[in-house]
Parts: C-alpha cells; sequence; structure tokens
C-alpha cells in the first residue's frame, strides 16, 4: 500500500513540476501588478496603469463633457452596412431632425444627455474616406461639434460598449451614420458580409501595421491584458471587462497553426469560466473589433495589445 501511494504522491509531484515549467517558472516572480480574478480590475486607482476609465475603453455617460471623436474609423455591419466609429470603436449617430445644408444642430438639454454631441477637433478621416467631408458646426451655447457631410455627429448614452448600435431607429428619428454622413444602410441586395477561411482555433495573421498576430477561428484579433499574470497565473479582467474583452475559449493543441503552444494551458477562472492561455497568459478577444482584421483593441488603455505568436505584447512600449 505504502508502495502504491508514494508512487501517486511522485506522480502529481511531477505533474506539478510539469505545470510550474511551463507556466513560466523561467520568467522570475509574476508581475507585481497581476491581480486575482476576484479583484475587479474597476476597483483600481486611476494611475494604477488601468487608465482613467479602468483600460477596458471609454464609456459614454450621460454627464460627459463633450469628446472629440479622434481617427475615425469604419466597420461593415451585416445588418446596418458600412457604420462609423470613433476611435475608440463607438457608433457615431446623426439626427433626422437636424439639418445638413446649412448645418445646424437642434438637439440641446435633455436631448444633448440622451446623444452626447461629438466634439469637433482633432478629428482624421477614416481611412479610404473623404476628408473633406469633416467639418463643424457651432451650436447654441457656442460649443463646436463635428460634422460629416454637413449632419452634426452624436454617440447614444445606451451604447456602453464598442461596436454596439442601440440607437438605431430610436424615435424614427435617430440613425447610425455612413462614412459620408448620410443614414448607414446594408447592402440593396442583403448579402452579409462573407466569412473568413476555414481557420485554426488559433492561427497567425500578417497585420500591414502589427507584424504577425495571433488570430482565432473566426479571424479576429486575440489581445493579452498587462495587469494579468502568467504565474501564478491571473486574470484582472471581471465583471464589465469581460463584457467588453471576451476570453478566448480552450483551444485543442491539435488545432493550432503557427502559435507557440509552450504553457498552452486552459486557465480554469475562479468565476467559472475557462480560458486559452498562451506562455500561460491569459488571452482574450475585443468586443470593438466587428471583422477579422480589425485591431481596435491595440493600445487601449496603454494596457491591452495584440499578441505575437510567441505569446509577446505587440507595439507595447518598453
Amino acid at each position: 500500500m505504502n508502495t502504491w501511494r508514494n508512487a501517486s504522491l511522485a506522480v502529481t509531484a511531477a505533474a506539478l513540476l510539469a505545470l510550474t515549467t511551463a507556466c513560466g517558472q523561467e520568467q522570475g516572480p509574476a508581475s507585481p501588478n497581476g491581480q486575482p480574478v476576484g479583484n475587479a480590475a474597476a476597483q483600481a486607482p486611476a494611475d494604477s496603469g488601468y487608465g482613467s476609465d479602468g483600460g477596458y475603453g471609454s464609456d459614454v455617460g450621460a454627464d460627459s463633457a463633450p469628446k472629440e471623436a479622434g481617427q475615425l474609423a469604419v466597420w461593415d455591419s451585416k445588418k446596418l452596412g458600412e457604420v462609423l466609429t470613433d476611435s475608440e470603436g463607438f457608433t457615431l449617430y446623426r439626427f433626422d431632425k437636424d439639418t445638413a445644408e446649412p448645418p445646424t444642430s437642434n438637439c440641446e438639454g435633455d436631448c444633448a444627455k440622451t446623444w452626447p454631441v461629438v466634439a469637433a477637433g482633432n478629428a482624421t478621416a477614416a481611412a479610404g474616406t473623404d476628408a473633406g467631408l469633416i467639418g463643424e458646426v457651432t451650436r447654441a451655447d457656442g460649443t463646436k461639434q463635428l460634422t460629416v457631410g454637413g449632419w452634426p455627429m452624436y454617440r447614444y448614452a445606451k451604447d456602453t460598449g464598442p461596436g454596439e448600435t442601440n440607437g438605431q431607429g430610436v424615435g424614427g428619428t435617430w440613425f447610425v451614420s455612413a462614412p459620408d454622413g448620410k443614414k448607414a444602410a446594408a447592402n440593396a441586395d442583403g448579402a452579409d458580409a462573407a466569412e473568413p477561411a476555414d481557420l485554426a482555433g488559433l492561427s497567425v495573421r500578417k497585420d500591414p501595421k502589427l507584424g504577425d498576430i495571433v488570430v482565432d477561428k473566426r479571424g479576429m484579433t486575440v489581445y493579452r491584458f498587462k495587469k494579468d499574470s502568467a504565474w501564478p497565473m491571473k486574470s484582472a479582467c471581471t465583471g464589465e471587462c469581460l463584457k467588453k474583452w471576451p476570453v478566448v475559449a480552450p483551444v485543442s493543441k491539435n488545432d493550432v497553426d503557427g502559435v507557440t503552444t509552450k504553457g498552452f494551458v486552459t486557465f480554469n477562472r475562479p468565476d467559472g469560466i475557462k480560458q486559452q492561455s498562451i506562455d500561460c497568459w491569459p488571452v482574450y478577444t475585443f468586443s470593438g473589433d466587428a471583422k477579422p482584421g480589425d485591431t481596435n483593441g491595440q493600445g487601449v488603455g496603454g494596457t491591452w495589445y495584440a499578441v505575437s505568436p510567441e505569446a509577446k505584447l505587440v507595439g507595447a512600449p518598453k
């Protein structure tokens, strides 16, 4: 009996040693900023490296001061066609009671709380669109609002994350904006966007700006969170964070193409969710990426970055 028990203990110890070696023993001590899942990231102080918005990407609140759009972007919605967004992936809207010639905003007071105006200034046209369509209008309170094709631009307070279009059709007067300021509309034939080619569970895509990055089976960019740690394996993304940064579900080693399988283990999170790790780093996708090829999560909050095939942070400051 003792012989069997000793053998069993030896097997257990060997398994633990293998996991230790796989999950970063050679990486040194865990990051001092790593937090267990039970500690909500939103509780971190504003200057802890999460950014003022918790590192998850900004939320648009009803009482927010007018916020600039920055680098405009376009994503293809299967239902709405080409949708115009701000630099953080939040949908921009137009109001039928406004006018484009001349540009005039008729959304004031409580209306502007529900539909926060997009401040003019620091707006850059989306790639492949006409920069001449970008303009501004002076509102009744003297502030300047971004216009596209003459139409004043707004966000919607009930859009709590990138890629949401909850304001579409509200009151029969609010509509998602297309890149030219017109109402977004699906293709006339109603055809859905083409599905990505059959991909491995995790594979590599060559991005024109970032180089080789990891993508999931849908072709969506895979990210790491700087506040996580690999050993001990911990995720600092919980609660609301997971709505914006969904975990990558477990992937079989046999379903990997070009990505390291070092430390390729399933992370059993304390919240009960099973998450894939690469080199023992938990990995995620971004809800603001609407289609394969999008990298809208890159650099968000100074804490989220695409993942290289070797599980390194792509483009993160040294």
